[in-house]
């Protein structure tokens, strides 16, 4: 398919009295549009598509109707019906109200086409970029750093259970895959095949725990227990500007959680494969709660080091309604590629709340710290 560049800047006139009209004080695709302007254009996706060919929709509009997607946690069909239906979307798209919008199938597409071309962080590094020219984003502010799970695909088993799955799956695959499957479970001495005992099973970072998932791991964390992956993200945290995420990756479940607190770090960042794993973690205050506990000194590290990368907490976690991020999509290291784009959406929402001028929630504080103050 081949890209034809259509202007989205200018909303149609029909479209924002009408919009106006149906919400006089606004909703969050009308504040972020008018806030934020243009949030991406066809050329940011330029290399993505070929200059001959059947003429694609306008990619810049898909992006966002995928974040707006993720911050209504709507199904691809829904999501298509709401460009067609909702008047807000409308005046985020620049679409006049007319517009017939498009099939639902085109979404799914559009994702396969980010991940194929890895310009999934070019959408989360768009919103940032315009976050970061209407102030909401500056370098040498705090910023904290955390991580969270990401649950696989696939069926928990015990030991027995995943040998009659993996042999199920290996005569499936005419046995492509079964050999190393086997060698971890069972060890053949001098002739006799006996069950590997638990001492001799690989480490978590390498063993397989599906057939199906050849990436998923155990990941352990506090009195966490998940099979699959983890997620890391940083996050500002200073308290006269919204808290926005600025860095995410995925990574295996087996990887080192960073030491949470607070670093100072600008939030330009260099994209990282995920494969490359967090590098860098610098130690901080220990953090007892989701946001910054008052009179806590936080250790301050020079900007421009390579400080933690990922992170997050505060303010909102990954669990926020409508980001869906802790389960995964597609097989393999491409399920998780796209999990910029519910990071995205609640950096929309949070700067949409931070608008709107809602007060963060109280810091929680627990109960031994109770008895304390």
């Amino acid at each position: 398919m081949s890209l034809r560049p259509a202007g989205s800047e200018l909303i149609p006139a029909t479209t924002r009295e009408v919009a106006w009209a149906a919400f006089p004080k606004g909703s969050m695709a009308i504040r972020i549009r008018d806030e934020l302007g243009v949030l991406f254009t066809d050329d940011d996706f330029a290399e993505a598509f070929s200059t001959r060919g059947q003429p694609a929709l306008s990619p810049a509009r898909l992006a966002l109707v995928s974040i707006l997607q993720f911050t209504e946690n709507l199904s691809d069909r829904k999501a298509a019906e709401a460009v067609r239906a909702w008047i807000d979307w409308k005046y985020a798209l620049g679409l006049e109200l007319t517009d017939p919008g498009f099939d639902h199938s085109v979404l799914r597409e559009f994702r396969l086409r980010l991940i194929d071309d890895d310009m999934g962080q070019r959408v989360f590094d768009a919103v940032l970029e315009r976050a970061r020219e209407a102030g909401l984003v500056r370098g040498g502010g705090r910023q904290r750093t955390d991580s969270t799970h990401v649950l696989a695909v696939i069926r928990s088993m015990n030991r027995l259970e995943k040998v009659h799955e993996t042999l199920r799956a290996a005569l499936n695959a005419l046995a492509v895959v079964a050999p190393d499957w086997l060698l971890q479970e069972f060890r053949d001495e001098d002739g006799q095949v006996r069950w590997r005992t638990s001492q001799e099973q690989p480490a978590s970072s390498a063993r397989l725990i599906s057939p199906y998932d050849e990436d998923a791991r155990v990941g352990v964390k506090r009195d966490t227990q998940w099979n699959g992956f983890k997620i890391h993200l940083t996050e500002t945290c200073d308290d006269e500007a919204p808290h926005v995420i600025t860095y995410v990756t995925t990574t295996s479940a087996s990887w080192p959680s960073p030491s949470t607190g607070t670093t100072t770090r600008s939030p330009a960042r260099k994209a990282r494969s995920a494969s490359d794993g967090p590098t860098s973690w610098t130690r901080a205050a220990p953090r007892s709660s989701r946001s910054s506990s008052p009179g806590r000194t936080a250790r301050r590290v020079p900007s421009g080091l390579n400080a933690p990368e990922p992170a997050f907490r505060a303010g909102g976690s990954l669990c926020e309604p409508g980001s869906n991020t802790r389960y995964s999509i597609r097989p393999a290291s491409t399920k998780t590629a796209l999990h910029g784009g519910p990071a995205t959406a609640i950096n929309l929402t949070r700067i949409d709340v931070w608008l709107m001028g809602v007060p963060l929630a109280p810091t929680r504080t627990s109960h031994f710290a109770a008895l304390a103050a």
